[in-house]
């Protein structure tokens, strides 16, 4: 039986915002891309991607000196599995009550909106 997916915190998806652009990042890439030391200490940061390995959010590899870290789940499961708590824990199940609350706060644009129509439209077409 394999373990429930790690939900990872906040920071720790700021985190894994990096790692997933970047592929394969230092503790020192992280730090830098979160804003230095102005925001962030470095052993904090460090600290932080340890625990997320220790979670298997991310993998450890050594490159020289360095450790280099690779996300283990991917963006797209992630989201998936972000969204369908959502769905689950504030919308009641209800997929459209989550699309009809996000439409409704006006941030879409023409081009977003066009997109989502023609992907509904899509979905209609599938299923005559």
């Amino acid at each position: 039986m394999s373990n429930p997916p790690v939900k990872p915190t906040e920071k720790e998806l700021e985190i894994l915002q990096i790692v997933w652009e970047k592929e394969a990042v230092s503790v020192k890439d992280v730090h830098e891309a979160l804003g230095g030391d102005d925001a962030n200490g470095y052993t904090t940061i460090l600290k932080l991607m340890q625990i997320m390995h220790e979670k298997g959010l991310v993998t450890r590899q050594k490159s020289g000196k360095l450790h280099l870290y690779t996300a283990v789940p991917s963006l797209e499961n992630t989201r998936q599995q972000m969204l369908d708590k959502m769905i689950n824990t504030v919308f009641q199940g209800s997929a459209a009550q989550l699309v009809l609350s996000a439409l409704g706060t006006n941030t879409s644009s023409k081009e977003e909106l066009l997109e989502i129509k023609k992907y509904l439209e899509k979905l209609e077409g599938g299923a005559s």
